[in-house]
């Protein structure tokens, strides 16, 4: 999967890292260490919460990815579920249309999407 499919603006990344003194590179670096990486904490859950962070922002590329990056460390559906359950109920009827839109993406990737590597480009890094 290309960045660009999950929103066209990311074709822009490169261009905006250059013009931004390549702070979405070290931004993208922080995510590799603290998210992508096996702690006290799974990785996979890492990436279920920043999920669940993208769906409360109302953030559609970036739940998109971590909804990719999620299944790509693991996460089983039934997890996923109980990270949207949580979204749905504190966001109310607008957290559960987000959380509607993130589970789309869960099966847009079931249904052959692949799952991009964890360095790869994110809705927030740069090349």
């Amino acid at each position: 999967m290309q960045p660009t499919d999950i929103d066209p603006a990311l074709a822009l990344m490169a261009e905006f890292g250059q013009i931004t003194n390549g702070t979405t590179r070290h931004i993208n670096q922080m995510r590799q260490d603290s998210i992508f990486a096996d702690g006290a904490v799974p990785a996979r859950y890492k990436a279920l919460a920043a999920m669940l962070w993208a769906v409360s922002a109302r953030c559609e590329p970036c739940f998109k990815f971590y909804v990719q990056q999620a299944v790509r460390l693991g996460a089983a559906k039934t997890e996923l579920g109980e990270f949207l359950a949580v979204a749905a109920t504190m966001g109310g009827c607008v957290g559960e249309m987000w959380a509607l839109k993130a589970f789309k993406a869960y099966k847009d990737l079931a249904n052959g999407e692949p799952a991009p590597a964890a360095d790869e480009q994110s809705c927030c890094s740069s090349q």
